[in-house]
């Protein structure tokens, strides 16, 4: 725009001088300028704030990124041990693996050896029932030949003990049954009726144990068949005086109903060889009022008095049997 005034061409000069006043500013220039000056601070303040939230974003994505890091290396670790342990294992399968394999093989060698065993016993088990067949066919032939042998040897036992001897008691007054010798010895234990001690005493102080009873002899005289002793039972000490051979001596003790019953079948030098017979079964307490055996303790008091049968002999204490030479 020219503030220069428009003068015609064809004017002519004047003096008179004019003063042009420039045009006043529009209003809209300041109001522009704080309208740029405005948005200028905006775009600082815009520029200013986004430079710090990426600041602390990058902050951020640095701490997340350690974090990250820390873990990666956590999980680097752990993988390294799970292989570490997955290469241990695999070392432990095919150890267990091959102990498998030998302990197949060693199960397949004992079933193996099993059927072998089996067959042997078999065998065996065969040759044993050919074995046991032939020795219960022996076993039969022998039993046969027992039996005759038990049935001859019943008839002896029964022979000899028709020729024991019957003696009668020194207290009963019943006929019993002695031996005499060894063999008739043998035939009255195997009665099995009463319980036989036999006994080979020599002249002594002290008493010596016959079965449930101590004796101690005394004196013997083998000229005569003559000796003394004195028996020890339940604490009482019964005295034999005078006494022969073959010659039941009979006494009680407490809680045995029948007798027992003392025979001296020999008379030696320094000794005497015989037998107790004591009664296998007990009872209530022994009968009394029994005579007393050759000055010693009594019997019991509650024996019966049992009298002497008519047949008995005269001479109770002079036994039946071979004479003794004097």
């Amino acid at each position: 725009m020219s503030i220069t005034p428009n003068i015609p061409p064809n004017a002519p000069p004047s003096n008179e001088s004019y003063v042009y006043e420039p045009a006043p500013t529009p209003r809209w220039i300041p109001l522009v300028i704080v309208v740029l000056f405005l948005g200028v601070g905006a775009l600082i303040y815009i520029g200013y704030n986004s430079r710090t939230q990426l600041q602390y974003a990058l902050a951020q994505s640095n701490n997340h990124a350690d974090v990250l890091s820390k873990e990666l290396e956590q999980t680097n670790s752990r993988v390294a041990l799970l292989r570490a342990q997955l290469d241990v294992t695999s070392q432990k399968l095919g150890l267990t693996q091959a102990e498998l394999a030998h302990a197949r093989t060693m199960a397949q060698q004992i079933e193996q050896e099993q059927q072998d065993s089996d067959a042997k016993l078999v065998a065996q088990i065969g040759q044993v029932q050919q074995e046991d067949a032939a020795k219960i066919g022996q076993v039969t032939t022998d039993l046969t030949g027992a039996k005759s042998d038990i049935a001859a040897t019943k008839k002896d036992l029964d022979d000899t003990k028709k020729s024991l001897t019957t003696a009668v008691g020194d207290l009963n007054q019943h006929g019993v049954l002695i031996a005499r010798n060894g063999e008739e010895l043998e035939v009255l234990k195997h009665l099995n009726d009463r319980n036989i001690y036999d006994f080979k005493l020599t002249k002594s102080k002290q008493p010596q144990h016959v079965g449930p009873v101590q004796i101690v002899l005394h004196g013997v005289d083998p000229k005569h068949y003559k000796f003394d002793m004195t028996v020890i039972a339940d604490d009482k000490s019964i005295d034999k005086k005078d006494r022969n051979v073959d010659e039941p001596m009979q006494f009680y003790v407490r809680g045995v109903r029948a007798p027992y019953e003392l025979v001296v079948m020999e008379v030696t030098k320094n000794g005497v060889n015989g037998y107790l017979s004591t009664p296998k079964e007990t009872g209530g307490p022994a009968p009394s009022g029994a005579a007393n055996l050759g000055g010693g303790a009594t019997a019991p008091a509650s024996a019966p008095a049992a009298a002497v049968p008519a047949s008995a002999p005269a001479a109770a204490n002079n036994p039946p049997g071979p004479p003794r030479s004097q």
